[in-house]
């Protein structure tokens, strides 16, 4: 039997400009007037900008201002580049290479609602008929799962950074979710056209971020197909295989025959790859379920619950295609040695899926203790930002004023009166939803998400227009890198570095420093980042000559960093 039992009132859908604006609120802040941050934002934002200032080298070799960023692959990167190339004269290089993380959402959040949308109007998903009719069609009621869908997916915490930042991971979880649209309508309808989609999607998976995840995702799909007894299935997943192997072979073999013999990234991207799988240990266990709970909620109460109520019914396509999903991803991620936030992103747009089909099911007190847990969270979460930008304004509370001045000395609050209208008419909006929810008390299946979903953008948006000078001034080297940019002689041809990557690139780009390129190791500067005395000397040792410090300098935000700029006097 099957456990759900609703009348058509309860698969309202959501209003489609409800959607697009919660889409919008979502995505669009933290776009506009944004650095560059200390994180995988500005190290990737470097690598598209390197590529479209640079020549064909730079575009098959990632890398940021001549220092080698071949690891996960180039993909994300190109469409980047080839945005900064197209608008980067009209809004600006930062602006125009988040054009392309805009695109990689709207891709990721189609995917997911129409993955949904297709499963959730299958028969076998369908609600139990009622005695005397009322039940909803089949096309309501797949529309409405996929709303929840969509909501839940908006409401990752997890993803809410990584969805803004200038990454190959970016890219990576849209394609995983398309990977997810493309199985199940190849599951359906059984037809080479959507066999060869897949392949090409697993394809520039491999190009985006390696081949563990493709190949996991894969091996996934062939189980659901063998289980599903369908040999033509069989036939099509195993065909999509081989064709992803093709497509993710473009790099490798543009990189052997266009450019020189032994200036390869193909060696390092392999070796990369090969270092992501591992045997499993306690500590990738550990660190799967400690961050796991925080990272994938809301959906894993909804997608447990989904498993439990759907039990007798695992072999259907909706429970079994996610599960299989993110249990071959999940032991991927158990078999990478590297604890990183960036194992968890390929799971959510399987567990959003099931989640879905968990709120049909879900009784009615455990979701309002969800609902009433974020209201109470989010709401306080908001409540402090509104609370921080006041103290940073006004000086009141003084201890809340103190601390955000001591985490960012020197920093000046300016008021913008858009960004404050906008953060106000925001939480007035959260505020209606909540009392709709709590005084309607709506049937609908996303009631039990959109308070989840609502709070988090209402965060996001707060952080994003109230806070952002605040963190602007924390989290970029924008001010560094003018320091150095005026005290850099103008005959000085190229500067050698030990910066990361973050910092390097936004020296680059905000202080226009020419770094030393793959081939150049005489450079008349060198700017080293670090406290110890004692490495510092001894870098200076590897390069000949006497060397004069010029300029030290830090971000005022970080107490530990200490950049040193070097300037050769005689060799």
């Amino acid at each position: 039997m099957k456990p759900v039992r609703l009348p058509a009132s309860a698969t309202n859908a959501l209003p489609r400009w409800a959607v697009l604006a919660l889409c919008l609120l979502y995505i669009l802040p933290g776009m506009i007037r944004r650095d560059p941050w200390k994180t995988d934002d500005a190290a990737g934002f470097g690598i598209m900008w390197t590529m479209a200032r640079g020549n064909l080298h730079d575009w098959l070799w990632p890398n940021i201002a001549g220092l080698a960023s071949p690891e996960e692959g180039p993909l994300a990167f190109w469409f980047g580049a080839v945005c900064i190339k197209l608008f980067g004269g009209l809004v600006g290089d930062a602006l125009a290479a988040r054009l392309s993380i805009i695109g990689f959402f709207v891709i990721g959040a189609l995917s997911v609602w129409y993955a949904t949308y297709l499963l959730g109007r299958r028969a076998e998903a369908q609600p139990m008929r009622l005695a005397f009719g009322g039940q909803p069609e089949p096309k309501d009621f797949g529309r409405t799962l996929a709303d929840g869908a969509l909501l839940i997916y908006l409401g990752f915490l997890g993803l809410l950074l990584r969805s803004h930042e200038t990454s190959a991971e970016a890219l990576q979880i849209s394609l995983v979710a398309f990977a997810v649209y493309t199985s199940v309508r190849l599951l359906e309808s059984i037809s080479v056209r959507s066999s060869v989609l897949l392949g090409v999607t697993l394809g520039l998976l491999v190009l985006t971020r390696g081949w563990p995840v493709p190949l996991a995702f894969w091996i996934g799909v062939t189980v659901v197909s063998v289980m599903r007894r369908s040999p033509a299935a069989v036939r099509l997943v195993l065909i999509s295989l081989p064709l992803a192997a093709m497509v993710g072979a473009i790099w490798p073999i543009l990189n052997h025959f266009l450019l020189p013999a032994g200036d390869s990234p193909t060696a390092a991207w392999l070796a990369w790859n090969h270092k992501q799988v591992s045997w499993p240990t306690w500590d990738s266990l550990a660190y799967l379920l400690k961050y796991g709970i925080w990272f994938t909620w809301p959906a894993w109460p909804f997608a447990g619950w989904a498993l439990y109520a759907w039990r007798k019914q695992y072999d259907t396509l909706h429970i079994m295609l996610p599960v299989a999903v993110v249990g071959s991803l999940s032991i991927l991620a158990l078999l990478n040695p590297n604890a990183e936030e960036g194992l968890l992103l390929p799971l959510l747009p399987g567990l959003a899926i099931l989640a879905a089909f968990g709120l049909s099911t879900m009784k009615r007190g455990a979701i309002n203790a969800v609902d009433w847990f974020s209201v109470l969270t989010l709401s306080l979460c908001a409540g402090f930002i509104w609370i921080g930008w006041i103290a940073k304004q006004t000086g009141w509370p003084a201890q809340i004023a103190k601390n955000a001045f001591k985490l960012a000395p020197g920093f000046t609050p300016e008021f913008n009166l858009v960004a404050f209208v906008i953060a106000a008419l925001a939480t007035v909006g959260w505020l209606l939803v909540v009392h709709w929810r709590i005084s309607r008390r709506p049937s609908v299946l996303w009631r039990a998400v959109v308070l989840s979903s609502g709070g988090v953008i209402l965060c996001w948006l707060l952080l994003m227009t109230l806070w952002l000078p605040w963190l602007n001034y924390g989290k970029s080297y924008a001010g560094v890198a003018e320091q150095i940019a005026a005290h850099l002689p103008p005959t000085i041809d190229c500067v050698a570095t030990n910066a990361g990557p973050s910092q390097r690139a936004s020296f680059a780009y905000f202080g226009h420093v020419n770094f030393a390129a793959f081939d150049q190791t005489d450079c008349n500067a060198l700017l080293l980042q670090g406290r110890d005395t004692h490495e510092a000397a001894s870098i200076l040792r590897q390069h000949p000559g006497r060397w004069e410090l010029t300029w030290e300098g830090r971000r005022p935000s970080d107490r530990d960093e200490l950049f040193r700029l070097y300037r050769r006097v005689s060799r």
